[in-house]
């Protein structure tokens, strides 16, 4: 068996044509290596010049809020209206007034004083008997009724009253139109009694009587 030794040291030392050829075709083939290569690097940074921002995103505007509108059918019913209540009228016991009547005759002879015919006197001697009634009046009211006034504004003074105003305690008059709060003058004060302190009647006393007849003996 015949055995082959190839010593790699050795060189050509002559180039045929098939050698120069061999050389050219890899001369070449670098060449167009190096051509693509390049060729690659300047289309990658020609890419990274021209690539376009980034397009932000339209902004998206606010859609119009949709109301949901619900139609509410109202269904008229007939509703009948309550009847009025009856108005319940409270029955006056005559023994508070027939005892106010008693002390007013009593101090100031106030009955005798209305039923007493004062066309045949002068205006003099009435106003004398009428001062001796006020004084009368004056002193019985005073000690069985305590008295205020409704309204703490000076008379004559403009005052307002609002809507809810207590119509038992103001009475309006003159021109009345349309409705509260309303602005007037106050003409009187008013009254209102805070304590009353009228004596007991004692069992069987007939209040009816305002003045007991006197007979002198």
């Amino acid at each position: 068996m015949n055995t082959y030794t190839i010593d790699l040291a050795l060189r050509p030392t002559t180039f045929d044509l098939w050698h120069v050829c061999l050389a050219g075709t890899v001369v070449v083939l670098a060449l167009l290596l190096i051509t693509v290569l390049i060729s690659v690097i300047l289309g990658m940074r020609r890419c990274k010049r021209h690539v376009p921002a980034p397009v932000p995103a339209p902004a998206i505007a606010p859609q119009p809020e949709i109301k949901v509108v619900e139609k509410i059918v109202e269904v008229e019913k007939i509703v009948r209206e309550p009847a009025p209540e009856p108005v319940i009228l409270k029955e006056a016991t005559p023994d508070a007034a027939l005892q106010l009547l008693s002390l007013l005759q009593k101090e100031a002879r106030f009955i005798d004083f209305i039923k007493e015919d004062v066309s045949a006197y002068s205006d003099a001697e009435i106003g004398a008997a009428a001062r001796v009634v006020h004084q009368g009046c004056g002193k019985a009211i005073d000690e069985h009724f305590t008295l205020a006034p409704v309204s703490q504004d000076q008379e004559g003074s403009r005052v307002s009253l609002h809507k809810g105003f207590d119509a038992a305690s103001f009475r309006l008059t003159g021109n009345i139109v349309g409705e509260a709060p309303f602005s007037g003058t106050l003409v009187h004060k008013g009254w209102r009694v805070t304590d009353l302190r009228l004596p007991k009647l004692t069992e069987g006393h007939n209040a009816s009587i305002i003045a007991a007849a006197e007979v002198e003996l």
